[in-house]
């Protein structure tokens, strides 16, 4: 009785496995035995030959005298070989003026065998030449017809040019799985649907879902993309396949699109598979529009190739596709369509949460004092990505190492944060004793303002060291991190900013260089309160946003693509210029006020260089603020920490962190 096989259960049919493709050395074995026989042509011809000697005339001659010659044979173009009386073989030339009869002759006079013949080419020496001049076009003829039946592209993948870079992870899986990201729950259940669709099929098809066809995840730098595809990676069953776009790109034409047609190949014939392509703004950018010169070239190439690859094949194939860009406003809009990427998961700056998570995650292999509390330092690192704050931690460490310590303390963190958002430390003696009350006057002025003025940022820290460009910060670390920011916010930010230009007008009657940094950063501001944010009576509510780049910034549309008319950048430049001389005026009116803290806490910090912010408000007397106990959730801040920069529903200043006398000028 033959026993039957337990038919799969309905619904999950087993998916077909492709066999692998043959090895590419299998393809070349005609080509090695084709030298190996020409090899053997060559070496076995002369392998059967007796070993001869080479005779000049003249030692051939004195060997006849010597009657040490027994034959001879003299062909029609003077060669001449035979046998000596030793027995061995000899061959040499003899000078078609002098083989004459006198010769003749002599050779028989010394009992020398003589025989003549014509010069004849053997059979074998005949074939050999011939092999020779037709081996290399047989072997040009080849490979023509090989890269015929292959197409347009043959020869770019039988020099592995067009072959595909990217790096298949099957049974060497890395061993970063999705617990080693720390936060992003939203973002990594949106990506572990895929692996599970390509898991377990059956369980979306029954409900008559279709799995996603491509998965792009958006973001600013460093904020671990990368990261959740090297996850996916560890975690799918499946082939993942990695590569970056620029490795699609090369000087020769067609490389492109051949190397795209591969990567699917081989998806496809080990599918279920996942293909991934970091930074794909290398190869997806928008194509030329109308009213352009449409250009042919090789980038173009490549995206169109890859749009067909993502529209062409079958979603039951099983294979999804996962990119990563910070850069998606300058992708072409027929990749980002349904049916080729059909989900957008937005990597943002992690929320203060999210950085404790990333922070406790970077220090599971550091040693750390009591005295370093982690929710203190995510705190003090708003804008920080999740790159940002692993390099903070090894600051910090390197820090401890410096002083000659194993674990980490609290100071190690806050010097590394300076570290970081300043450059290095320089000691109070390079300024001369002018310059350095100079600075304390002006950090002090920023200091005060910030801490009169009932909307801004709690001031932090204010020392006269200098760091980098600049010789002195005064720090303001935000209690919570905003959705949005009201004119009250934005005036006293302007206000602060100008604190140390208008405590230099106060004090010493005179303004410095070293308010370079703080008129550009007001100045920008001021610009955005204006331009974009709706903030001028004169103007109204209008908004030109300054464009670029979403996640990496960039500069506005310039001159050329202006969208208001000369009139009207005339008012703008006016009410920019009425703002900064309101907040610069409001500034002297605070420190005409309280003079006398002004010179008490620039004389502080002229003995301690460094002051603590609690200080701050205990000189000028007011309570300092503390963190409302129905602070609403904490949302990321998309500026960058230090910077200042603004924009749309985003903070001025992540962490308002005002750097002075830049050392250009």
């Amino acid at each position: 009785m033959t026993k039957q096989a337990t038919p799969p259960p309905a619904g999950d049919k087993p998916t077909p496995t492709a066999p692998p493709p043959p090895p590419p050395w299998r393809h070349w074995l005609w080509l090695i035995a084709l030298i190996l026989f020409i090899g053997l042509f060559f070496v076995l011809p002369t392998t059967r030959k007796t070993p001869s000697v080479t005779l000049t005339y003249s030692q051939f001659v004195k060997d006849v005298s010597a009657k040490e010659v027994r034959t001879v044979t003299i062909t029609s173009n003077g060669t001449a070989s035979g046998v000596l009386k030793s027995g061995k073989d000899y061959t040499t030339v003899i000078p078609m003026t002098l083989a004459g009869p006198p010769f003749l002759d002599k050779l028989e006079s010394e009992g020398v065998q003589v025989k003549a013949t014509a010069s004849t080419t053997s059979f074998g020496d005949e074939v050999l030449s011939w092999a020779i001049l037709l081996l290399p076009f047989l072997i040009i003829g080849y490979l023509w017809v090989r890269l015929s039946r292959r197409g347009v592209g043959g020869l770019q993948g039988a020099m592995g040019v067009g072959k595909s870079r990217a790096k298949m992870f099957d049974s060497d899986r890395p061993s970063t799985t999705f617990a080693d990201v720390a936060g992003y729950t939203g973002a990594k259940r949106e990506i572990a649907e895929v692996v599970e669709f390509l898991r377990s099929p059956e369980r979306y098809r029954r409900a008559g879902a279709v799995a996603p066809r491509g998965v792009i995840m958006v973001g600013p730098p460093g904020t671990g993309k990368t990261l959740l595809a090297r996850a996916v990676a560890g975690e799918a069953s499946v082939p993942f396949f990695s590569v970056t776009g620029s490795s699609f790109v090369e000087m020769f034409v067609g490389v492109g699109a051949a190397r795209v047609r591969d990567l699917f190949t081989e998806a496809r014939k080990r599918a279920p598979a996942i293909i991934f392509v970091d930074e794909i703004d290398a190869i997806g950018q928008r194509r030329s529009g109308a009213g352009t010169v449409v250009s042919n070239d090789e980038r173009e190439q490549t995206l169109n190739q890859l749009l067909a690859e993502m529209d062409g094949f079958d979603p039951s194939e099983g294979i999804v596709v996962l990119a990563a860009t910070n850069r998606p406003e300058v992708l072409d809009p027929a990749l980002l369509r349904p049916g080729r990427f059909d989900r957008q998961v937005t990597i943002p700056l992690p929320t203060l949460s999210e950085r404790v998570a990333i922070l406790r995650v970077h220090a599971r292999d550091k040693r750390l004092a009591p005295s370093v509390d982690l929710d203190v330092v995510a705190r003090g690192t708003p804008g920080f990505s999740g790159a940002d704050l692993a390099n903070l931690i090894n600051e910090a460490a390197i820090v401890a190492v410096r002083h000659n310590r194993e674990v980490l303390e609290a100071s190690d963190f806050d010097e590394a944060r300076d570290r970081l958002l300043l450059g290095r430390r320089e000691g109070s003696n390079v300024l001369l004793p002018e310059e350095k009350h100079s600075v304390a006057v002006h950090e002090a002025g920023h200091a005060l303002v910030a801490a009169y003025c009932p909307k801004a940022d709690p001031v932090s820290k204010v020392t006269i060291l200098p760091a980098g460009q600049a010789l002195g910060v005064t720090q303001q670390l935000p209690l919570v991190e905003r959705h949005l920011y009201g004119e009250d916010y934005l005036y006293d930010a302007l206000a602060v900013r100008l604190g140390g230009r208008a405590a230099e007008l106060v004090e010493l009657g005179q303004g410095s260089t070293g308010a370079a940094n703080d008129l550009a950063s007001a100045t920008d501001l001021a610009i955005k309160m204006v331009r974009e944010f709706g903030l001028s009576k004169e103007l109204g509510p209008i908004g030109y946003p300054e464009g670029g780049s979403v996640f990496l910034g960039g500069g506005g549309p310039g001159l050329s693509s202006r969208p208001f008319a000369e009139e009207t950048q005339a008012k703008i430049d006016e009410q920019v210029a009425l703002l900064l001389s309101q907040a610069e005026q409001r500034a002297v009116d605070i420190l005409r006020q309280h003079r006398a803290q002004l010179r008490q806490l620039a004389d502080l910090l002229l003995a301690d260089e460094t002051v603590d912010g609690s200080e701050v408000y205990r000189i000028a007397g007011v309570a300092q603020p503390s963190t409302p106990e129905s602070a609403p959730g904490l949302e990321p801040v998309k500026v960058p920490a230090g910077k200042g920069s603004v924009a749309p529903a985003e903070a001025p200043a992540a962490t308002s962190m005002v750097v002075d006398r830049d050392l250009r000028t």
